[in-house]
């Protein structure tokens, strides 16, 4: 019998070789491998244009054709090779390696790949991001991690390719319970979904055909439970899934230009999101979801022994490469014999791997990895003795503000701060936080690390007396409050919850230690409480010195009732910004102005929360449906001087449904200082026929102004972006109506309102 392999290699035609080649084989048996090295034989000695060996090489053909070429060349075992370890060696692909990017790029500690310490450039953490409310910086510190990551690939004195970055995190933050609650950028989508597409946009990049770095998204979705994620499924309907708990991914896949994601460990209604067809049929399909698809760290096994929804591993890997995934993260699983035995039983074919892997390949091709390095623009990062990144005043500049635009001014009665420096002669530096800056599971080493008491040092120079005293010791911070002209108090959670290292937080079951503090979280554990402790040594403090100011370093909400009832100034910060005490220190002396705002409710007590468990936002959470008073609502901070709002204009008393209105308003500075001011846009649907949120956030700028300056701001709002999830219909619909335009300086602070029609 014969075997007769038509090839028609129209690839050679677009580059000017036209060619057609048929290829008869009498050997019915022989191996697909070796008629494709054959082939791959006669293409090597093809006079082409271009200087490559294979089609998928050359730059200039369609990715999809690149893609069809590559995968067409592969053995099985190269394909599951792509999907266990990102690399086909005989094709000369080596894999682009990842890391950890939600705030700093981290490497796992491999000391023989390098002799020097990897220290990168540390920014504060993603809820601290979220606070600065400028998605413009926040786009300037993805170009950085995207631009260290290329150096560490391509410096010859690391050599650690660090390509893919697991980062933004773009979960939402709808519990201050939440142990991983300093990894959202807050419990607002739109606010987050902003902060996510300028991260993704300065990771990869500006260049229009190649990325600097790619952003790989986490964790699709609703991962906001720690404690049980690994078994737990979190419930709620399609129109929540739709409106509110993926919209950070969508925009950064389609606002964003990312195309990458890992799977978080939780189910949706039951189905765990690993193998959740939700993946294929929306990221993929609707949102263009289809570069690396990755399983969280042990997922797969937890399908079995968690979840207990399917069987055996073969069923595991098999339901998640159909949907796409082609990147798995396992403790000791063979992954091989795995994707081989689920094609023995017929649970896979070659062509679903086949399709799975395209993801993969389209990364290495948006990195330039398949390509000459003259053709790819990021080549030469990390060059002819370029120093090292985070060493530059650049780079530094960068942390450095986000460090200061992230602290939000809570508290400050009769004008306490700024204090003056001249007039303080000695200052009492007291507390657990003051001496360091903590790092938390996604920090690693870091070029310096400023906390609260070195950054007071340095600001006030050798001629102040700095008193400081740790939380252990009550009487000597009391001693140190009583002897010095003001004391400064720096409190708030340990990132760490007391260990050093991720792999101590599990039990050998993967069952989580518990944090010696219930008001700590951490990846894996939930809080217990809202409380500080750490508030009694505060009240010692006040009443020994009442020129008390408290600095709560913290990755969540705290309900500290009696610090805001009695203490005259409240700044808040969150950890791992190498500029942590710069920030304070300038913000405390008046050399820059707070304008940090929350960008989540502040509850006054559990008593106001739902269960932890209740996915339903709709039952009271977050500012959208809580009608509880809160300590400090959404979008709130002061500011050492005032803005007055006034002239609020519409380009349209009513909206199309394809429309877009901008709204304008001016905004002056009333005070004596220069300032930042965040201007925020809420809407309200009064006549909807569907239950909507007590107010959402629709667009926001954050704006400088000097003293007596007016600005104009103008911010768009699409009708879209007022569309609701009919379930019925599967499909958003806009209704017509009124929608109440509300803008002012937070959820609560509303100076300004109109309403408009929809028609």
């Amino acid at each position: 019998m014969q075997l007769r392999l038509p090839v028609r290699l129209a690839y050679f035609q677009e580059l000017g070789q036209p060619l057609a080649i048929s290829v008869t084989c009498l050997l019915c048996r022989l191996n697909r491998t070796l008629i494709a090295g054959f082939l791959l034989g006669l293409v090597g000695i093809l006079p082409l244009k271009a200087q490559t060996a294979y089609p998928f090489q050359n730059p200039n053909l369609a990715q999809d054709k690149r893609i069809d070429n590559l995968v067409s060349l592969l053995t099985l075992d190269e394909k599951i090779g792509l999907i266990t370890d990102f690399a086909v060696p005989r094709m000369g692909i080596s894999s682009p390696g990842n890391a950890e990017s939600i705030h700093q790029v981290k490497l796992y500690d491999r000391p023989s790949q390098t002799k020097k310490p990897i220290q990168t450039t540390s920014f504060a953490q993603v809820y601290g991001m979220g606070e600065t409310w400028n998605p413009d910086l926040i786009k300037r510190a993805g170009a950085v991690m995207g631009y260290e990551a290329r150096y560490l690939s391509q410096n010859e004195n690391y050599k650690r390719n660090t390509l893919v970055l697991w980062g933004p995190a773009s979960d939402l933050a709808r519990d201050p319970r939440w142990g991983r609650n300093d990894e959202s950028f807050g419990e607002d989508p739109f606010l987050t979904g902003t902060m996510a597409v300028a991260l993704t946009k300065g990771i990869q990049g500006d260049d229009p055909r190649y990325w600097q770095a790619a952003a790989l998204l986490k964790h699709v979705f609703a991962n906001s439970n720690e404690t049980t994620r690994a078994r737990s499924s979190s419930n709620f309907d399609i129109r929540l899934m739709r409106e509110y708990y993926s919209v950070p991914f969508r925009m950064a896949f389609t606002e964003g230009g990312a195309v990458s994601y890992m799977a978080a460990y939780n189910a949706w209604n039951g189905i765990p999101m690993t193998i959740h067809p939700v993946l294929k049929e929306v990221m993929a399909t609707e949102w263009g979801a289809n570069g690396i698809v990755s399983s969280d760290a042990g997922a797969m096994s937890h399908l079995i022994t968690q979840h207990k929804y399917v069987r055996t591993n073969r069923e595991a890997y098999a339901a998640a490469i159909k949907l796409g995934m082609n990147q798995f993260l396992t403790f000791g699983d063979s992954i091989p014999s795995i994707i081989k035995g689920a094609i023995a039983e017929n649970k896979l074919t070659e062509n679903d791997l086949n399709t799975a892997i395209r993801g993969k390949i389209t990364t290495l091709i948006k990195l330039g990895v398949l390509d000459p390095p003259g053709q790819v623009p990021y080549a030469k990062i990390g060059q002819s003795g370029e120093p090292e990144p985070w060493q530059s005043e650049k780079h530094k500049a960068v942390a450095r503000q986000i460090a200061r635009e992230s602290v939000v001014l809570l508290k400050n009665e009769r004008d306490f701060l700024p204090r003056t420096k001249t007039a303080v002669k000695s200052i009492a530096v007291i507390g657990p936080r003051a001496a360091q800056v903590s790092t938390d599971f996604y920090g690693g080493p870091t070029p310096y690390a400023i906390g609260v008491l070195q950054g007071i040092k340095d600001k006030l120079g050798p001629s102040v007396t700095v008193n400081y005293a740790a939380d252990n010791e009550a009487q000597a911070a009391v001693n140190a409050a009583r002897t010095s002209d003001m004391a400064v108090v720096v409190i708030g959670n340990d990132p760490m919850c007391g260990i050093t290292n991720i792999g101590e937080a599990f039990n050998r079951d993967g069952s989580t230690k518990p944090c010696p503090e219930n008001g700590d979280g951490r990846e894996g554990r939930d809080r217990q409480s809202l409380d500080i402790p750490t508030e009694d040594l505060v009240k010692e403090v006040f009443a020994a010195n009442p020129n008390t100011i408290v600095v709560l370093v913290s990755s969540f909400p705290y309900s500290i009732n009696w610090t805001q009832a009695h203490i005259p100034a409240i700044l808040h910060t969150t950890h791992t910004a190498q500029d942590q005490g710069t920030a304070i220190a300038d913000v405390i002396f008046g050399d820059y102005n707070p304008g940090g705002r929350l960008t989540q409710t502040w509850p006054t007590s559990l008593d106001q929360l739902p269960p932890l468990s209740e996915y339903d936002i709709r039952k009271g959470r977050t500012y959208l449906y809580s009608k509880e008073a809160p300590l400090y609502p959404f979008g709130y901070g002061l500011s050492y001087t005032k803005f007055d709002y006034s002239d609020l204009k519409l380009s349209g008393e009513t909206l199309s449904k394809n429309g877009t209105s901008t709204i304008q308003v001016s905004v002056k500075n009333t005070g004596s200082r220069e300032g930042d001011e965040v201007v925020q846009l809420y809407v309200q649907h009064p006549q909807s026929k569907v239950v909507r949120p007590i107010k959402e956030l629709k667009g926001f700028s954050r704006i400088s102004l000097k003293p007596g300056e007016t600005k104009i701001v103008s911010v768009p709002l699409k009708a879209d972006s007022l569309a609701w999830w009919n379930e019925k219909t599967n499909r958003w619909e806009i209704e017509d109506g009124p929608v109440n335009l509300l803008i002012g300086g937070s959820s609560m602070d509303i100076r300004l309102q109109k309403t408009m029609q929809i028609k």
